[in-house]
C-alpha cells in the first residue's frame, strides 16, 4: 500500500517517476518477479529491485534519464556473473529482468483506483507493457504471466489485492504488535475485540479492518478458505476456547492459539472431553508462533510472523 501511495503523492506532485518492475527471474537472482522501485526527480527512493551494486547502478541510470527528461520504456536484462554482456556486477547467479517504467500525471486515475483496490480488500490487475501502464479491477483472481517476446514485444500482468487475510480475535498488546508487523507483511489485518474503550483496540491504526463484536458468533465474520489465518489472543481462557470451538471445524489455511503450554495443554484436555477430535486439536497451532523465547509483544508477534509465513511459503 505504502508503495502505491509514495507513488500517487509524488505524482500529484507533478513530478516525473521512473517505476522499476522485475518482470522476470531465473536462478538465485536477488530481484524476484514482482520486486518494484520508485525513484522521483526530487531524488526520492522506495523500494527495492534486488539490492547490491546492480540497484544502485541502475537508479544513478534512472537519474541520468530524469535529467535528461528521457520518457522512452525499455527493458534491461540483468545476469549475476561477474564481468560479462549485460552483467550486473554481482556473481550471486541468476538473472532478472527490469522494467524502466516513466510515469507521470496521466496515470494517477490509475493509481487511485488501484489504492483504491487494496484499501476495500479488493482485487484488480496492474498491466505494463512497452507502451503503457494500465490498472484494471476483477471479480476474481487471475494468473499473474509475464511473457517476453523481444525488447519491444513484451507484457506483464500482477495481481493486485491482499491475498492473505489475518484475522486477530483480541485486541490486546499482542493484538496490536501482530497487527503492526502484518499489515507491513502485505496481510490484510482484521481485528475483533467484544470489549469496548480499550485502549490497544481503539488506538490500532494498523488493521484494515476493527470490528466490536460478540464472540458467541465469530464464526460469521471469518471468510473460510486458504487464503484465511486465524490468531486466537483473547484476554482469558474462556473467550480463547469459545472462539476455538465456533471455528475449530471450518476450513482456515491456519489456527492458532496464543497462551502457555500448560494452559493449552487444559483447553485440549477441556476440548477432548466436549467431544472434538484429536485431529481436528492437531490441527491448531497452540502455543502460537515459532519457539524463539519471545517474551514482549513484539518478539511475539515476530514468532506468529516466522510460523504463518513457514506455513503460507510451503506451498509456492
Amino acid at each position: 500500500m505504502k508503495f502505491w501511495q509514495h507513488l500517487l503523492s509524488k505524482l500529484q506532485e507533478g513530478q516525473q517517476v521512473y517505476l522499476l518492475t522485475v518482470i522476470d527471474n531465473i536462478g538465485s537472482s536477488p530481484g524476484r518477479e514482482g520486486f518494484k522501485m520508485l525513484v522521483s526527480e526530487d531524488g526520492f527512493i522506495f523500494g527495492s529491485i534486488g539490492g547490491g551494486v546492480m540497484e544502485c547502478a541502475l537508479v544513478e541510470k534512472v537519474k541520468e534519464l530524469l535529467k535528461k527528461e528521457e520518457t522512452s520504456i525499455f527493458l534491461k536484462r540483468q545476469i549475476h556473473k561477474g564481468k560479462i554482456k549485460d552483467g550486473s556486477g554481482m556473481i550471486c547467479s541468476g538473472e532478472q529482468t527490469v522494467v524502466f517504467h516513466p510515469l507521470n500525471s496521466d496515470v494517477i486515475s490509475d493509481v487511485k483506483n488501484l489504492i483504491k483496490c487494496l484499501e476495500n480488500n479488493n482485487k484488480g490487475i496492474v498491466r505494463l507493457t512497452s507502451n503503457s501502464f494500465e490498472f484494471f479491477l476483477l471479480k476474481e483472481n487471475k494468473t499473474s504471466k509475464a511473457k517476453i517476446n523481444s525488447s519491444k514485444d513484451w507484457i506483464y500482468e500482477e495481481n493486485i489485492g491482499h491475498k492473505d487475510t489475518l484475522y486477530i480475535i483480541g485486541g490486546g498488546h499482542v493484538g496490536l504488535a501482530t497487527s503492526k508487523l502484518f499489515n507491513s507483511l502485505g496481510f490484510y489485518v482484521v481485528v475483533f475485540d467484544d470489549r469496548e474503550n480499550v485502549n490497544t483496540f481503539e488506538s490500532n491504526v494498523y488493521a484494515h479492518k476493527k470490528s466490536l463484536i460478540s464472540y458467541d458468533d465469530i464464526e460469521k465474520y471469518i471468510k473460510q478458505g486458504g487464503s484465511s489465518y486465524v490468531a486466537i489472543m483473547t484476554n482469558k481462557y474462556t473467550d480463547d476456547k469459545l472462539v476455538l470451538t465456533k471455528i475449530i471445524k471450518n476450513n482456515y489455511k491456519f489456527i492458532g492459539v496464543l497462551g502457555s503450554k500448560s494452559k493449552i495443554k487444559t483447553m485440549n484436555e477441556v476440548l477432548l472431553k466436549d467431544g472434538f477430535s484429536k485431529s481436528e486439536i492437531d490441527n491448531v497451532h497452540a502455543p502460537i508462533g515459532l519457539s524463539i523465547t519471545s517474551q514482549t509483544p513484539d518478539e511475539i508477534a515476530i514468532s506468529i510472523a516466522a510460523q504463518i509465513i513457514q506455513i503460507k511459503n510451503k506451498t509456492k
